[in-house]
C-alpha cells in the first residue's frame, strides 16, 4: 500500500536514511536527506545573507536555514507539511509550523522575504501558481528567493512519488524550473527576476514585485 508522502519523507528525516524521487517520466532523484540534516553549508550562508527579517521559509524542512537565519539574529518562521520536519527544525531552536502554503491562514502582507530553496520551487506542481500565493505574502518591498534548476533544463510539470526500498508514496505533483525558464512564472504572479546567480553549482535567484 502506497503512504502519503511526507510519511515516507518523515521517517527518512527521523533515521537519517536515503530517499529517492520517482518522476512519472522516468527520471529518479536521489535526494539530499543528509545535507538537509545538517547545518548551513557555505553556500546556505552566502544565502541566507540576502534574507531581510521577516523571513518565511516556505518547506523549511529540517530546518537549516531557519537555524542559519536565528543564529543572525533574523525573525523567521518556517512552514513545512510534514510534522516530522517541523519538529527537527523546532528542535533546533527556530521557530517552525505545520501546513500546507496554500491553505494556512498565515498573515498576508507582512514579510519581507519569502524562501522558495531546495526545490520547493516545484511544490504543488505549477510554478506561477505557487509565486501568486508567495506574493500575497509579501510586503510592497518584499522579495522571494528562489533555488532553481541549471539554465538549459527547461520546465518540467510532472507527477513524483517518494522511494525508499519497497517503501513507496503516493503519486503527488511536482515542478522543476530553469534559472533561465523562471520570468515566465514570476511575470504570472507580478513579479520580476532583479538578479539569477550560481554557486558552487547550485542555481538561485531573486524575485522582487515587477
Amino acid at each position: 500500500m502506497s503512504a502519503l508522502p511526507w510519511t515516507l519523507y518523515g521517517a527518512a528525516l527521523d533515521r537519517g536514511h536515503g530517499l529517492i524521487a520517482r518522476h512519472a517520466d522516468g527520471l529518479l532523484e536521489q535526494l539530499a536527506v543528509s545535507t538537509w540534516l545538517a547545518d548551513a553549508d557555505p553556500v546556505d550562508e552566502r544565502l541566507v545573507e540576502r534574507a531581510r527579517g521577516p523571513v518565511l521559509d516556505v518547506g523549511c524542512g529540517p530546518g537549516r536555514h531557519v537555524a542559519a537565519l536565528v543564529r543572525r539574529g533574523v525573525a523567521v518562521l518556517g512552514l513545512d507539511a510534514s510534522p516530522h520536519a517541523v519538529k527537527i527544525a523546532s528542535e533546533r531552536g527556530g521557530e517552525a509550523i505545520l501546513g500546507d502554503v496554500f491553505t494556512h491562514g498565515l498573515e498576508l502582507g507582512v514579510w519581507e522575504t519569502v524562501l522558495l530553496l531546495d526545490g520547493n520551487l516545484g511544490i504543488g506542481g505549477d510554478p506561477g501558481q505557487l509565486l501568486r500565493r508567495v506574493g500575497e505574502f509579501l510586503t510592497p518591498t518584499g522579495r522571494v528567493l528562489v533555488e532553481t534548476e541549471p539554465p538549459g533544463t527547461g520546465v518540467h510539470s510532472i507527477p513524483v512519488r517518494l522511494e525508499r526500498g519497497e517503501d513507496v508514496s503516493l503519486w503527488f505533483p511536482w515542478a522543476r524550473v530553469a534559472s533561465d525558464e523562471l520570468d515566465g512564472a514570476a511575470s504570472d504572479a507580478g513579479l520580476a527576476v532583479a538578479h539569477r546567480w550560481e554557486d558552487a553549482g547550485r542555481w538561485f535567484a531573486e524575485l522582487q514585485w515587477a
